[in-house]
């Protein structure tokens, strides 16, 4: 397994942007090139919220966070954010129902970044991530499962874990304090899944984040510059490779818990994305412990 992992993995995942990728649409219907995570920040949040055939939770998401960011802006008008949705490779209205949005609050604080293809989560999440202008960069996800507002929450746990070596740190949202309730709700078979995916996680990757598939996590942006250069896996365990790579270059990362609430709707097929999930794991192990994967800074071309 350890040979096989080693010789069939790609040295680093592409980086690479199709044209139309290189461009967003304005409020007004004009392109503007993308700005790039290496240019200096020029808003204190980016918001980035991938979304894949989103057009019936994201609505209910984007009015949640936008009427939240509206509201810490008139009480604190050096607070400036953006929220940039990634389509990533919809077939539904999700653009459509998105460019609304930016229609209505503007391109300065709306963003919507089509992707020519679906690259799957973590694919997306990069691509918003390289194309954003935050000091702060919040991953979230479209259904609006975690209540905006909590923000703050992973806010304080970043601002606690300072000084940060590099400018690099992590706050992690977690509900592993619902998971007792959640098992209640659960068939003994995904519960089963749940805690296989659990140990896999704590045996061969991450051992001090107890949640680490919340998708509400905030970073700085050199630790979001570094983490998601370095990142092999685009789909549903990218959020393990991306706490895994943290781990290795030591940036300080904590688990805050936040509200959570179960949408309808998931993307995840209960056995078989497990069952990738568990592979992926596996081979995130053995490719950076064979030297397979290394740690690199590159930019998005």
């Amino acid at each position: 397994i350890c040979t096989i992992a080693h010789v069939t993995a790609k040295k680093m995942p592409t980086l690479h942007r199709h044209e139309e990728e290189k461009f967003f649409v304005n409020a007004e219907g004009r392109k503007e090139p993308v700005p790039s995570i290496h240019d200096p920040p020029t808003r204190e949040l980016s918001v980035v919220v991938p979304s894949y055939n989103e057009e019936d939770r994201l609505p209910l998401m984007m009015d949640e966070a936008l009427d939240y960011l509206e509201k810490r802006q008139k009480r604190d008008p050096s607070f400036t954010y953006e929220v940039i949705v990634v389509n990533d490779g919809s077939k539904d209205q999700t653009t459509k129902v998105a460019m609304e949005y930016c229609k209505k609050y503007g391109s300065n604080k709306v963003r919507v970044l089509s992707l020519v293809k679906n690259r799957g989560k973590g694919g997306a999440v990069r691509m918003g991530v390289f194309s954003s202008r935050g000091k702060k960069i919040l991953m979230a996800d479209a259904d609006g499962a975690t209540k905006f507002a909590d923000t703050e929450k992973v806010e304080e746990g970043l601002k606690n874990l300072q000084p940060w070596p590099n400018q690099m740190a992590i706050s992690c949202g977690s509900r592993a304090h619902l998971e007792k309730d959640s098992i209640a709700k659960r068939s003994y078979f995904r519960t089963l899944l749940m805690y296989g995916f659990h140990f896999l996680v704590w045996f061969l990757c991450v051992k001090e984040i107890r949640d680490t598939q919340c998708g509400f996590k905030l970073l700085t942006r050199e630790a979001a510059l570094r983490t998601f250069s370095s990142l092999h896996i685009e789909r549903w365990a990218f959020d393990v490779e991306l706490l895994y790579i943290a781990q290795r270059l030591k940036i300080p990362i904590a688990e805050v818990a936040v509200n959570w609430t179960e949408i309808e709707g998931s993307k995840l097929v209960p056995f078989w994305s497990w069952l990738q999930m568990g592979k992926d794991l596996l081979f995130i192990r053995l490719r950076y412990m064979t030297g397979a994967w290394q740690l690199e800074t590159r930019k998005c071309n």
